[in-house]
């Protein structure tokens, strides 16, 4: 039976019996991915796009099977759980394992069947720059900074090589490693900004929503009357999707929020198991098309479908 929390409730559950922060499975979580990408991308209008996401993720799977990252040290966990900051801020603690992971991604992109034409010399681009050119390219792509003409087209590959290698060093850690970030709306271990929330489904996560970051998979639990940008507990709305017969589609919808005028999407594992958070976003679109026409804007973008400030506003 579907549980929601308020506030106050919070406090009154013993700390163990609430499942705070799921750390990433990597390989689990790119093997659901790359299969919900070719489920979704059946009939899909960007159906060829989501076959080479899928293609992608596989290749971030096998990659997730071999990458070795550093754990971080003990002193730095107890300097972020002290301070209640971020354990590792993404853009200044990018392994060098990713250096690698974009050689085999960049090699499997060219094996794609539905690689899109244009990519094809972004991938000469990036498998030409130099080592501290790539970790730049990194550092502008984290802080959502296109400032070259390359940056955009480039940025997809990027995260992705990116995902494994903080994924790889997000599932190393405890939960006791995992501060009580302030603010509670940014990922506690990388720093990022969650792109979408997902219902669970599980016995001790059985209709809790957590918020999922898109650069580590880490997911930590933040109650459903909240805004998951501002924190407001005022004007919360949820808008979905309907089909011809006006029944609302509500395995995605979008949560509206009245203060900060934003809406980041809700996935719901209660109305289908198989949906995944990065996957059932993109395949969702049509819902960003329609919020667009609205006064919300989107808090977030997805990593693997990247756009412009102009073109995230638009």
């Amino acid at each position: 039976m579907q549980r929601i929390l308020q506030p106050g409730d919070i406090e009154a559950l013993d700390r163990t019996s609430l499942l705070r922060v799921r750390l990433p499975q990597p390989v689990r979580l790119f093997a659901d991915r790359a299969a919900r990408l070719a489920q979704k991308a059946e009939g899909h209008p960007i159906g060829d796009y989501l076959r080479f996401l899928a293609h992608i993720v596989k290749a971030q799977q096998a990659a997730a099977s071999q990458v070795h990252t550093r754990a971080p040290d003990a002193a730095l966990i107890a300097q972020a759980c002290q301070h209640g900051m971020p354990l590792m801020p993404a853009a200044g603690h990018i392994d060098t394992a990713w250096q690698g992971v974009l050689d085999l991604l960049i090699g499997a992109a060219r094996q794609a069947p539905a690689l899109p034409p244009a990519l094809a010399p972004v991938l000469d681009t990036l498998r030409d720059l130099p080592a501290d050119a790539r970790d730049a390219l990194a550092r502008r792509v984290l802080a959502g900074l296109y400032t070259e003409a390359h940056d955009l087209a480039a940025a997809p590959l990027v995260m992705a090589a990116l995902q494994v290698v903080f994924a790889d060093r997000a599932s190393r850690l405890k939960d006791s490693d995992i501060p009580y970030a302030d603010p509670a709306t940014i990922c506690p271990v990388c720093a990022t900004p969650p792109v979408v929330s997902v219902l669970r489904i599980g016995a001790r996560e059985a209709g809790l929503r957590y918020l999922h970051c898109g650069t580590c998979g880490t997911e930590w639990h933040m109650v459903r009357v909240k805004c998951s940008h501002c924190e407001s507990t005022r004007h919360v709305r949820y808008q979905g999707l309907q089909d011809g017969d006006a029944h609302t589609d509500e395995v995605v919808t979008a949560e509206t929020c009245g203060d900060c005028r934003t809406y980041r999407k809700l996935v719901n594992q209660e109305k289908d198991p198989l949906a995944e958070p990065l996957a059932d976003d993109l395949a969702s679109l049509l819902l960003d098309l329609l919020m667009g026409e609205t006064e919300f804007l989107r808090a977030s973008m997805n990593p693997l479908l990247p756009m412009s400030d102009a073109g995230a506003s638009a």
